[in-house]
C-alpha cells in the first residue's frame, strides 16, 4: 500500500500504538545527478533532480506495525 509523504499541514500516525516520530520507509526514487569527477577521480553529486519519488511502505518503529500508519493534521501553533 503507497502512502503519501506528509506535508506542510499533514503527519504520519500509527493507529495501532499512537507513534508521531518513528519510522522505516521503503521508498523508490528516480533521479538525474550531475557528477563531478575530480583529478583522482573521486565523484561528487552537484546537482540532483527528483524525478519521481514514491513511498512503498511505512512501517511504525515503536510496535512494528505495517500498513497501520496514516495521514493526520498537524496541530496549529495555539494547540
Amino acid at each position: 500500500m503507497a502512502l503519501s509523504q506528509p506535508a506542510d499541514g499533514t503527519r504520519w500516525r500509527c493507529t495501532l500504538c499512537g507513534n508521531l516520530t518513528r519510522f522505516d520507509v521503503t521508498r523508490t526514487s528516480r533521479v538525474r545527478e550531475f557528477v563531478h569527477l575530480d583529478l583522482a577521480g573521486e565523484p561528487a553529486v552537484e546537482e540532483r533532480e527528483v524525478l519521481s519519488d514514491r513511498v512503498e511502505s511505512v512501517r511504525c518503529r515503536w510496535c512494528d506495525a505495517v500498513d497501520r500508519v496514516e495521514l493526520v493534521e498537524r496541530p496549529g501553533p495555539d494547540a
